[in-house]
Formats: C-alpha cells, structure tokens, sequence
C-alpha cells in the first residue's frame, strides 16, 4: 500500500461533516425513492394484483400469483449487484446510483400505466413481470452503492450510524408506500381503488425520483474509493480488473458470511411486514385498515430505531446487536400471530413493533458490517452480491413459503411460519459466529490490490 492510502485525507471538521451530511441525505432519499417503488407492488400485489391480473384464479391461488410476480423481482436483485457493482468498482459509485434510480423510476410508471388482464388478456400479467424485472435490478444496483457512499465517507468510530442511514431509508420508503395506499383507500370506494386508484402511487412514484435524481447529482467519490482506483491505475490493472471474479476468488467466505446473516433479518421482514397483510385480509378476513394502520406505525417508528442501533453498534460492536437480533426473531415469530388473531389495535401494534425492533438490531449495523468485509477495489460487487444473492432464498420466497405453510383459511398453522424464521435465525447466528467484529476497522484494506503487489 502507499502511505497517502493509509492517512485519511485530513480536510478539516466542518468541511468533513457537511460533506457526510450531504452524502447520507442523498443515500437516504434515493433509497427511500427505490423503496417506495418496491414496496409498493409489494403492497399492491396483496391488496388489488390478485384480481386486476390473475382474475382466472380463486383468492388464495391469485394472491399467491401475484407473489409470484413480487418473488421474481428479488431473482433479478442479484443481477442488478453484479452489474452495477462490476461498474460502481471500476468507474464510480455515483454513476452507478443516478442509473439506478432512473431505472426504477421508468419502471415503477410504466406498472402505472399497464391495462390491465380484464384489457389485453394474459399480456398484462407478462408486461408487470417485466416491470417487476427491472424494477429488481434496479434495486439490486441501488443498495451497495448507498451504503458504500455512507460507509466510504464517513469516520471509522460512527461508521455504523452513517451508514445505517440509507438503511433507513426503507422503512421511509415503506411509510410512504403505506402512507400513500392508506389514504387512497380511505377517501376512495374499494371499486374506485381497484378500477384506477390504486395507479396513482405508482405514477407519483416520478416525482420522487426527480428529487432524488436532483440530490444525487450533487454528490462526489469517496476519497477512500478514488485512492484505490489510483492504484489500481498505477498498478496497470485497470484492463484486466474483474471485480466479480476477483470477490469469489479473494472473498468467498465474506460473500457466504453475508448471505448467511442475511437469512434471518430479510424472512423475518416480509413476514412480520407484508405477510401480516395477507394474514389478517385472507385468513382472519378482518378489515385491511388496522394493519395497515399499526404497520404505518410500525414504519415510522423503525426509521428512527435503525440509526438508534446504528449507533449503539459503534459502541458495543456489530456482532452482539445482530446475535440479539437473530434469536429475537426467532422467539417472537411464535408469538406474533397469536397478537394479530385477537385484532385489537394494542395487541397488533405491538406484534409488528416487538417484531421490527428485533429485525432493527440485525438491520441496523449491517451496512456497515457488510461494508466492512471487503476490499475498497471490490466492495460494491462484494457487498452486492452477498447481500442480493440471500435475497433469493429469503425475502423473495418468504412470502410464498409463508403462505403455503399457513394453508388453508379453514386450518392455518401459525407454528409452521414460525419453525421457519427459527430454522433462518439458527443459520444467521451461525454466519455471525463465523464473521469478525469489524467495529472501527478502516476501509483502507483490499486483498485484490495487495495480492497485485506480489
């Protein structure tokens, strides 16, 4: 390494923390921006896709269908990681994140204009798939990227309340998602907001992306990011620098270590968020307005609980909060639906909050662990890759799992959705056993560039 990659650039205080200021909004609104996007077919498919685009099908089947559609924009998460994290190592995390969001954009207006099965027959639901795609790929980009600008920018002892920022950003997204949704479906008939209402969020969705586009413009390049590929240049690697091959080669374990810890806190997410939809609208046949009533709140309250632990995981270490985080899950999965059997507001408010503080813990302080476990020449396709690749296996079959084992409306088993986020806890707790605490740890630190000096 060369001694300038060992000192930070030393630029001054205020100058220092306005820039990790900028950088944060910017990472949190355009993360928002994706979210909202993501959350909102999310929410869509288990309020109104169902019908509006598998019509043929009875209830249980058309939801599990339009899931289906959901589940396919997590395939194409991984994708989208390897791409932008192939471009974000070599040319530039900011290019990669304005792509991003412009891409999410197109396709989230694009679900807003679809005719629907009712119009064009079996197009429609193959034109949401392809919107779905993109919209998969998109975020598969967006997430590496916006930590890593929190991450890179920020001071090693709050790395983990910098960086658990953008990560906050998904519980905005989902509060405006919900938010949004809530009040269509308050001031429209259900015929209104099944007939057109139910577009209106998803054309909205462009004037977010605008002011997130307008945001990120404004941002720079890491100076820990530009001293790397300085090296890389000098080093005359640039031509043959293939992050993705480099990351299996140099980074195994981290990549499995991340997929791992992801296993926990992505299925119990969906589950204690979008499957307590279905649960509740399917299998109690309850009024949709208090869940999502207690998951507005749930939201609003979590935004502010994931830089609290961001926080917390400067002082006691990243691993600890995640341990915590991963029984936590696992113990209250059983608890959980027996608080939303009774529907009263205090017992469902606290199902979804108790659930969301444990999913915080893990959520909270994985930006910057997962930022942590790589080399600054490979980070965004590490850090993408290990993250969009569990997705797969967790969030995006969480809720199609979750309902068949849930079964019939006549004899749900609520014990069988809870083995299941008991059997992802017992594999996070194993891949967090299996990581280093890499607490205060710089980000000044590449394997690939060192490997290069031999």
């Amino acid at each position: 390494m060369t001694t300038q990659s060992v000192n930070a650039p030393d630029t001054g205080g205020t100058e220092e923390q306005s820039s990790i200021v900028k950088v944060v909004f910017a990472s949190l609104v355009g993360t928002a921006v994706e979210w909202y996007d993501f959350f909102l077919y999310g929410s869509a498919a288990a309020l109104v896709f169902g019908t509006l685009f598998f019509p043929e099908s009875d209830p249980v089947n058309a939801t599990l269908l339009a899931f289906g559609t959901y589940a396919v924009g997590f395939a194409a998460r991984p994708l989208g990681g390897i791409v932008f994290g192939h471009f974000g190592d070599r040319v530039g995390r900011k290019k990669m994140l304005v792509v991003a969001l412009m891409l999410m954009g197109v396709a989230t207006f694009a679900i807003g204009l679809l005719p629907t099965y009712a119009s064009i027959g079996v197009a429609a639901p193959i034109l949401l798939l392809v919107c779905r795609l993109l919209q998969g790929f998109a975020v598969g980009g967006e997430w590496g990227g916006a930590v890593l600008m929190a991450a890179e920018h920020g001071d090693p002892e709050r790395r983990g309340f910098w960086s658990s920022w953008p990560q906050a950003g998904v519980p905005l997204g989902n509060l405006l998602a919900t938010g949004v949704l809530f009040v269509l479906a308050a001031v429209q008939s259900d015929e209104a907001f099944e007939a057109w209402g139910w577009r209106i969020p998803f054309l909205l969705s462009a004037v977010l992306v605008l002011i997130g586009l307008w945001v990120r413009l404004q941002l720079e390049e890491s100076p820990v990011y530009r001293e790397a590929k300085a090296e890389i240049a000098d080093q005359k690697q640039e031509a043959s620098h293939m992050p993705l091959l480099e990351v299996i080669k140099t980074y195994p374990k981290e990549v499995l270590i991340a997929m791992g810890m992801r296993m926990a806190e992505n299925i119990s997410y969906y589950i204690f968020t979008v499957i307590s939809i279905t649960y509740v609208t399917t299998y109690l046949e309850a009024d949709k307005d208090l869940i999502l009533q207690m998951l507005l709140i749930g939201a609003a309250v979590q935004f502010f609980m994931i830089p609290a632990f961001g926080a917390l995981s400067d002082r006691i270490g990243r691993r600890p909060l995640y341990l915590v985080g991963a029984v936590g899950v696992a113990v209250w999965s059983f608890v959980f639906f027996n608080l939303l059997d009774s529907m009263t507001g205090t017992a469902v408010l606290t199902a979804v909050l108790v659930g969301l503080l444990f999913h915080s813990m893990m959520y909270s302080p994985q930006a910057a662990f997962f930022s942590e476990l790589f080399g600054t020449s490979v980070r965004y396709t590490g850090a993408s890759v290990g993250y969009q690749l569990a997705s797969i296996f967790a969030g995006a079959l969480a809720p199609i799992i979750a309902v068949q084992l849930l079964g019939s409306v006549e004899e749900k088993n609520t014990t069988a959705v809870g083995i299941y986020v008991a059997v992802a806890s017992v594999i996070t707790v194993i891949a967090v056993l299996f990581a280093k605490e890499t607490r205060a740890s710089s980000l000044r630190h590449d394997r690939v560039v060192r490997a290069a000096h031999h």
